[in-house]
């Protein structure tokens, strides 16, 4: 069986070349392009690359490669393949926290300029800041995510509009008053601190080496997050909480309060029918009150790789899988916000948030995304893992000490002294 004629093997040789010589998108054929994404549970990625081919009218076909369901190791397979410039990628579907890593690294395409006013309009500024590297534009962001507070209507009159409010409503309801957060050593503490530090003015970093954290508001918001996590509200897991355990300790009735994505509301519906006849919607709380809050951003970007041998084809290819009703796929489907703010007033959309459409609207365009500009940014995450976990042990009357931890391995990560 393994025998085959030196004539076999030319022959073969030659039919594979012809079929897959790259380049040049001219030609006769259909060229397949390989989109590389994390898999999502709704089937929505597979029909949106099946109506893109559909319409190309035979130019291309998309075909998915889907990567493993945790981010750390969905980064890792694109960093070493991208790394040994593996030109069987095209697609690439880029969580926003990756830009400017794979910007930098030179694994990824400036967005040619005939095609951003299309892929950019009417996209949120924040979800656009993620797709950005040193003022260039990479990507073209294909769906978003934000963090909503989640509060028992037949607890509160009404939600809390600050940490401070939500705390003394969570102290007088005692032991049904809890506060669900994620705080465990990954990036789901990365992303409240940096929401926290946000809220109160300051920033993490100011450029890709400069470090932010500006003493006074970032400092209130450790000592927030201090409160939280010492009070009686918070869950007895804390240092290990999760957007799953957050959403199993909300479901169980015991917090009156939680802090996650909206994933949260059909699965309440779906586990817990009578926590979520109960279940009310509102923005991000405050740090300081009257200063608007900064809510966490999330979502994933669409880039070509640097290595495609059909650049030009990709970069269709996106256009077509980033369009309206593709976007509106994916809200159906997945449950994932569009990135183009009038589509909020679309009826899937409004289905898929019925009555809180508005405020995922304005927690996306309120957010303020995590430091992706920064070509370290997986040494910066590790950096606020490190310093601020367990968040048990920030002492919020005392908050220099993890103010300081926090400001020198920031520093040390922006800096690249060997974190990972």
């Amino acid at each position: 069986m393994r025998r085959v004629t030196a004539a076999a093997v030319l022959a073969f040789a030659l039919v594979a070349a012809g079929a897959g010589c790259g380049g040049d998108d001219e030609g006769g054929g259909s060229r397949e392009l390989t989109w590389f994404i994390a898999q999502q549970p709704g089937g929505a990625l597979q029909k949106i690359a099946e109506r893109c081919t559909a319409q190309s009218d035979g130019r291309y076909s998309i075909s998915i490669e889907l990567l493993p369901n945790q981010a750390d190791q969905q980064r890792e397979q694109l960093v070493r393949r991208l790394g040994a410039e593996d030109d069987s990628i095209d697609i690439v579907g880029m969580d926003v926290v990756w830009t400017g890593e794979f910007a930098n690294g030179g694994w990824v395409q400036k967005v040619p300029q005939e095609r951003r006013q299309r892929l950019t309009e009417g996209v949120f500024d924040s979800v656009l800041q993620s797709a950005q590297f040193e003022g260039e534009l990479y990507a073209a962001p294909i769906w978003s995510n934000t963090q909503l507070l989640w509060y028992r209507k037949d607890r509160v009159d009404k939600a809390p509009a600050t940490w401070d409010e939500m705390l003394r409503e969570a102290d007088r309801l005692g032991q049904e008053g809890g506060i669900q957060v994620q705080a465990n050593r990954y990036e789901g503490l990365v992303v409240w601190a940096n929401a926290m530090i946000a809220s109160a003015g300051a920033e993490m970093i100011k450029g890709p080496t400069e470090v932010g954290l500006e003493p006074e508001a970032t400092k209130k918001a450790l000592k927030l997050m201090g409160r939280v996590a010492r009070s009686g509200a918070a869950a007895p897991d804390i240092d290990t909480s999760t957007e799953d355990t957050a959403r199993l300790g909300f479901e169980s009735g015991a917090s009156a309060f939680m802090i996650n994505y909206p994933f949260v509301f059909p699965s309440a519906k779906a586990n817990a029918p009578d926590v979520f006849k109960h279940m009310g919607a509102a923005k991000y709380p405050q740090v300081d009150a009257g200063r608007e809050s900064a809510p966490p951003l999330g979502g994933f970007n669409l880039a070509v790789s640097e290595f495609s041998q059909n650049p030009d084809l990709a970069w269709d290819a996106v256009e077509c899988l980033v369009s309206e009703e593709n976007q509106l796929q994916v809200t159906e489907l997945e449950g994932l916000p569009p990135v183009r703010r009038d589509l909020f007033d679309n009826d899937a959309v409004r289905k898929a948030y019925p009555g809180f459409a508005d405020v995922v609207r304005d927690s996306i365009a309120d957010a303020s995304p995590r430091p992706s500009e920064s070509p370290a940014y997986q040494d910066l995450s590790l950096a606020v893992q490190r310093a601020l976990h367990p968040v048990t042990g920030i002492d919020p009357d005392d908050v220099d000490s993890a103010y300081d931890a926090l400001k020198e391995k920031v520093e040390q990560a922006v800096k690249r002294e060997g974190l990972l």
